[in-house]
């Protein structure tokens, strides 16, 4: 035990002991553990924290003003360096992360203590060291104390004599700042001249630089720990946060390893569902495996890992510094090392490389990382017209993986999203015909549908029988709200309403689809009055008796209130706009990229395979249960009359269903092979032939998809109409 008094004499007692070896000492191999120089260093320590704890805040500390006047850090730095003896740097780095840790009083603004951290700093993350775990552990004892102390990050990071005057990061920064808070345009990202933003990383040293090295370190405390260091660094606020935006390469820094990660995958070999797929496990999971050791192989974990990583150091940065660290992300990793690949002839990296974007825009959580991925997929020039044309690729691959990247971008809570792909192309509402002058609009309304039969009898897919009667095509008169539907009349149950919704909504046409879901309850009630314009061999989910309504209507409510809490904050408005009038070049209505792609692929559903029925459908449906009247009118209302060359999803299914008609003349035992269909898609019949195998599946994904947007605009009624 140290003796209580006199502890000056005492630290300088083994101070002298350990300057005393290197005088006497002739052995310059012998390890510094077989020396008394980790013993005195542990006793000098304990002196100081002794000292530390006894004299107070204010008390005099004559042992930590010897260290100070004396320089002895600087001693022990420059013995560390020299590694005399053979493992002096280890018990150096123990030394300082130690004293700092338990030392209670704030030492790093003082120049004999910072100038020692400075330069044991630029001993860390060398290539060969034996000592990354005392490394680690001394930045992170280093980042702690600037968490603790913001005013000294500019000691640690050696900028003391560099000016903290705006730079064109800065600039930016702050004008993205106060983008994101006054638009819902996402912050535009850095210039091609503006080349101090996300340039390449080279001279950055000394911290940043051997966090980033030690994150790669096989050894999963040590890479822990520079995660957290990391973390404790970019959570700082106010001017620190500023400095390491304005200051420091952290954000190139960071972005240039994921790009280094990226490179490292081996597209030619993934498998895209795997990565599309992959799965929201936390950055720091990967720590908490048995071995100590990492699978240097596992690129793909790495990657995701790493992306992770940077998704929660952006939400918890202050918001400089993670609009800065987005761009450096939008800049090194999207345009210069995924747009290229997005662009490559070979269909695999292209493929792949959708998958990861698809999976990166699935994961994402931070707000500016957010940002910054939508600039890339929607406002890239060209870009964004290539990706959506690839939902209607040759390669069904590449077409699912980019409709799952469109769900996947459906359901990121940014308004921008809907105004880009499709709420800006229906906003004129020129996919209506102009009523005509004079004309009282309730009489252009009731007369939409007369003229619309006159356009279904020229349709030569068209059959005759779907004009058979009359009532299946003239729906009862509708007023200009996009939400407003004929109230059911009195008496009716639930069954009724939705039956009679989706009645409304197909005109009578796909109405027979969604009866055959109801039949147990209305079996007979509306085939003996209208028909059977849809055979009834095309009806085979009441065969295996399948869920009833209640079913839809579940997953529509559930689907309907995920859109509902995604849009609730876009200030979307309760009416319709006024349509424009069509008039001068360029005034045919186009749907935009994506809702043709969307219309053209369900116009194809009886001759495409099953998984990419199944994507297409699930994109339609999501973008129908979105509250947005301009959705409402164009996906969900079968009574509006288009304009010339205009076509909407009701348009789209009664030429599908006509042509459902006629091919389904050319299949035998229609019912039965139906069934089987079904029951081999449940897994419940593994025999069964190949033929006309599409068109069953087809058909069958069709009668589902009806039933969908059926429950689904049910849901979206108003309640007084439920």
């Amino acid at each position: 035990r140290e003796p209580t008094v006199d502890l000056l004499d005492s630290f300088i007692d083994h101070w002298k002991s350990i300057t005393n070896y290197y005088i006497e000492t002739t052995d310059d191999s012998r390890p510094v553990r077989q020396t008394d120089i980790p013993w005195c260093l542990k006793q000098m320590l304990d002196i100081l924290v002794y000292e530390d704890k006894q004299q107070g805040e204010d008390g005099p500390r004559p042992c930590i003003d010897y260290l100070l006047q004396h320089k002895l850090l600087e001693t022990l730095c420059t013995l560390g360096k020299a590694q005399y003896p053979p493992g002096m740097i280890q018990q150096v780095l123990l030394f300082f992360s130690q004293f700092l840790s338990q030392v209670q009083r704030s030492l790093l603004q003082q120049v004999n203590i910072y100038r020692p951290v400075q330069k044991l700093i630029r001993l860390c993350a060398l290539p060969g060291s034996h000592t990354e775990k005392e490394e680690a552990q001394f930045l992170l004892v280093v980042c702690s104390r600037v968490k603790e102390d913001p005013h000294t990050l500019r000691y640690v990071l050696e900028i003391l004599d560099r000016p903290a005057a705006s730079t064109p990061a800065s600039d930016q920064s702050q004008l993205c700042t106060q983008a994101s808070n006054d638009s819902t345009e996402p912050p535009p990202p850095p210039s091609q001249s503006d080349s101090s933003i996300c340039s390449p990383v080279q001279s950055e040293t000394g911290l940043l630089s051997a966090l980033l090295q030690l994150t790669k370190s096989q050894r999963s405390s040590v890479c822990l720990k520079a995660h957290q260091s990391l973390l404790l660094l970019s959570g700082l606020n106010g001017t620190s946060g500023e400095l390491l935006c304005e200051q420091t390469q952290l954000g190139e820094l960071l972005a240039e390893r994921l790009q280094e990660l990226y490179s490292l995958l081996p597209l030619e070999s993934l498998d895209p569902l795997e990565v599309q797929s992959w799965p929201q496990t936390p950055w720091s999971s990967q720590f908490s495996r048995c071995s100590s050791e990492f699978p240097s192989s596992d690129h793909i974990t790495n990657f995701f890992s790493w992306f992770d990583f940077l998704d929660h150091l952006t939400r918890e940065a202050p918001q400089v510094l993670a609009v800065k660290l987005s761009q450096c992300v939008h800049q090194l990793w999207l345009l210069d090392a995924v747009q290229p690949q997005l662009q490559h002839r070979c269909e695999q990296v292209a493929l792949v490389s959708t998958s990861i974007l698809c999976a990166a825009v699935r994961l994402v959580r931070s707000p500016s990382l957010l940002d910054q991925l939508l600039y890339f997929l929607l406002r890239t020039p060209s870009l964004s017209q290539l990706l959506l044309q690839r939902c209607d690729h040759i390669s069904d691959q590449i077409s699912m993986a980019s409709l799952s990247l469109v769900e996947e971008l459906l359901q990121k809570p940014h308004r921008d999203i809907l105004d880009i792909l499709v709420l800006s192309f229906l906003q004129s509402r020129r996919y209506l015909c102009p009523p005509a002058t004079g004309v009282d609009d309730r009489h252009t309304e009731s007369s939409e549908t007369n003229e619309d039969s006159d356009d279904l009898e020229e349709d030569p897919f068209f059959s005759d029988s779907l004009l058979s009667n009359s009532q299946l095509l003239l729906p009862p008169p509708l007023s200009s709200s996009s939400s407003s539907a004929p109230p059911p009349p009195s008496g009716l149950g639930a069954a009724d309403v939705v039956n009679r919704t989706f009645y409304d909504f197909c005109g009578g046409i796909s109405h027979l689809l969604w009866d055959s879901l109801l039949g147990q309850q209305h079996h007979g009630q509306g085939q003996e009055e209208n028909g059977q314009t849809v055979p009834v061999q095309v009806r085979s989910a009441q065969l295996l008796q399948e869920g009833g309504y209640e079913s839809y209507v579940h997953d529509a409510h559930t689907l309907v209130t995920q859109c509902l809490s995604l849009s609730q904050s876009w200030d979307w408005p309760l009416s319709l706009p006024p349509p424009s009038s069509p008039t001068g070049e360029g005034a045919e209505f186009f749907e935009g990229h994506l809702l043709k792609v969307l219309f053209d692929r369900l116009g194809r559903v009886l001759e495409q395979p099953y998984e990419l029925n199944l994507q297409l459908t699930a994109v339609i449906s999501r973008l129908s249960a979105f509250n947005h009247p301009l959705l409402h009118e164009y996906l969900l209302n079968p009574y509006i009359h288009l304009s010339h060359c205009s076509r909407s999803l009701f348009s789209v299914l009664v030429r599908l269903m006509a042509e459902l008609m006629e091919r389904i003349q050319q299949v035998s035992n229609l019912t039965d092979r139906l069934v089987d269909a079904r029951r081999h898609l449940l897994g419940l019949n593994h025999s069964i032939g190949l033929e006309h195998m599409t068109l069953l599946r087809g058909v069958i994904v069709l009668e589902e998809f009806c039933k969908e947007l059926a429950a689904i605009a049910f849901v979206k009624l108003p309640l007084d109409q439920q």
